[in-house]
């Protein structure tokens, strides 16, 4: 399923990304690399998805979370 899907409070494990190498790298640097475990603050409606991978938190557009795989 994509990160869009993840309803907020959740936690996942990042699988894979569907799209290039330029926005696989990015979410790397991130931290967001395959079995991160990764927990979704907020992801309602529309606006970012806000989650934490680690002890860092972020928002990714929904463009970007949408092609990333967890499960």
């Amino acid at each position: 399923m994509s990160l869009t899907d993840v309803k907020t409070g959740k936690r996942v494990r990042f699988v894979a990304v569907d799209g290039g190498h330029a926005l696989q790298g990015r979410l790397a640097a991130l931290g967001l690399v395959p079995g991160a475990e990764i927990q979704v603050f907020q992801n309602e409606g529309r606006g970012p998805v806000i989650l934490s991978v680690g002890c860092s938190r972020m928002a990714l557009g929904r463009g970007m979370a949408d092609k990333i795989l967890v499960i």
